[in-house]
């Protein structure tokens, strides 16, 4: 629960001290709730952000509840009241103020996707459409992403409505600095490559590997599909930062070899941290 709250702090302060002040709003649930706030702030005092991004989401949390689970659920809310409440603590204090509005479009999607991806990596959520992109992509042949952004082109239209095309131009660019910053988070710094090689020198390649770079590989059985001979598929995950290094082992023991390099989402085991060596 530490690390959902300090989440939540992370991005109260980005939307108090950072967006707010420049009307920059993020996507979603939070997206609504900062332009409601805006509209209605004058007229109706009581429904400040805090309390209309809990009142919103919680149709979502409802819904989910049975389909998702209760353990995700209560994390959500528990994130989601942090949220509230720690921005209206951050309401009484002097915003952030600068002339330059990319600056508050950077440093706010940058601290937003942080404290986002925080709740999210220790199994909660700050926003219902998420929730609701889960349970709708169970039942329609769309995925979470495709509902998810298909929910924010209206929010972004909204916004260019009420505060103008260029801060609605400054929103989506905050959402997507935002968006990356919680890929980074939750998958960490060290990102990794799946690599498919495949070699008639499949023995030198693979003791090149392992004496050069340290990684172990594993050896595949594979069938040309236009030879229909059988060939030795290599498989092996490196770091980013070993992409270059591994491509050059191969080149120079078989420049004819081919080669396949894919993102994986995530790798665990204790023994590929570091290099063998």
């Amino acid at each position: 629960m530490t690390f959902i709250i300090i989440g939540a702090a992370l991005a109260a302060i980005s939307i108090e001290l950072f967006l707010v002040p420049n009307n920059i709003i993020d996507g979603g649930v939070i997206g609504v709730s900062l332009i409601l706030s805006y509209l209605l702030s004058d007229q109706i005092p009581f429904l400040s952000f805090g309390t209309l991004v809990v009142v919103l989401n919680l149709p979502f949390m409802i819904s989910g509840y049975k389909q998702i689970g209760k353990t995700f659920v209560l994390s959500s809310l528990f994130g989601i009241v942090s949220l509230a409440v720690i921005e209206s603590l951050l309401h009484h204090i002097e915003p952030f103020n600068t002339d330059q509005t990319i600056l508050a479009t950077v440093f706010g999607g940058l601290i937003l996707g942080v404290g986002v991806g925080l709740v999210i990596r220790h199994g909660g959520s700050l926003d219902g459409t998420e929730i609701l992109g889960i349970l709708l992509s169970k039942r329609f042949p769309f995925s979470l992403g495709e509902f998810v952004m298909f929910i924010n082109i209206f929010i972004f239209a909204w916004a260019a409505f009420v505060f103008g095309i260029e801060q609605a131009m400054f929103s989506i660019m905050t959402y997507y600095i935002a968006f990356k910053t919680i890929d980074t988070v939750i998958q960490g710094m060290d990102e990794t490559k799946a690599v498919i090689i495949i070699s008639e020198l499949y023995t030198d390649v693979s003791e090149a590997i392992l004496d050069r770079l340290g990684r172990g590989t594993t050896m595949l059985k594979g069938r040309g599909g236009y030879t229909d001979n059988e060939k030795e598929v290599i498989y092996v995950v490196v770091t980013r930062l070993e992409v270059t290094k591994l491509k050059s082992i191969v080149q120079d023991v078989d420049p004819n070899a081919f080669l396949t390099i894919m993102n994986t989402q995530e790798t665990k085991g204790a023994k590929f941290k570091s290099a063998i060596h």
